[in-house]
């Protein structure tokens, strides 16, 4: 009889797991269509790229979690960090986001995307994209969508396979452990970079 009413519970259970499967993928990817037509609109559009610069930000502001991809990346070293150092280092990783973002809008005038499969995993949501460019092979990015605070929010892209917050972990990873794990040694170097770019 109980296992009876385990398979009965387990048989009810499923239909509501499976929609709201369903429901959160719908979600993230009408998330993503909205995300990315703000930004083929601001990229194709006339205005000068200080206006598509300051648009952008605001975009990654109000749908990025860059903090919490900022504490990801530093990994380990967040723990270890000074709480001064790390208010240095999410407002420095916030600008290095910004403009590696903006740094090559003119090479996506006239940019192309479609919305492909959504599969939920773990508890985000993927979706996939394939963005065009003109004189460009279609390039394969997806979306992880995650809830942060209630709120929808990119967590990462992953493009053609590779993790662009794991690619930056590593790169991080690699600079402390050849600067001896100096967390402050990397931030002078975040500094240093984002002077050369302004």
């Amino acid at each position: 009889m109980l296992e009876r009413r385990r398979l009965f519970a387990l048989l009810t259970l499923a239909p509501a797991v499976l929609l709201a499967d369903r429901a959160l993928a719908a979600d993230a990817a009408s998330f993503v269509r909205q995300v990315g037509d703000q930004l083929v609109n601001i990229i194709n559009g006339s205005g000068t790229m200080v206006d598509k610069r300051g648009q952008i930000r605001a975009i990654i502001d109000r749908n990025v979690d860059v903090d919490g991809i900022a504490r990801f990346c530093l990994g380990r070293f967040w723990r270890v960090a000074t709480p001064q150092q790390q208010k240095d280092y999410l407002t420095l990783f916030h600008q290095v986001m910004v403009n590696s973002i903006t740094g090559h809008l003119g090479e996506y005038k006239g940019v192309k995307y479609t919305l492909g499969r959504v599969a939920p995993h773990d508890d985000t949501v993927w979706v996939q994209t394939t963005i065009v460019r003109p004189e460009n092979p279609p390039a394969d990015v997806e979306w992880v969508i995650g809830a942060v605070d209630g709120q929808q929010k990119i967590e990462d892209l992953v493009v053609e396979g590779t993790s662009l917050r794991l690619t930056q972990r590593s790169d991080y990873a690699s600079y402390l452990q050849h600067n001896s794990d100096n967390v402050q040694s990397l931030i002078d170097a975040m500094r240093r970079m984002l002077a050369r770019q302004n």
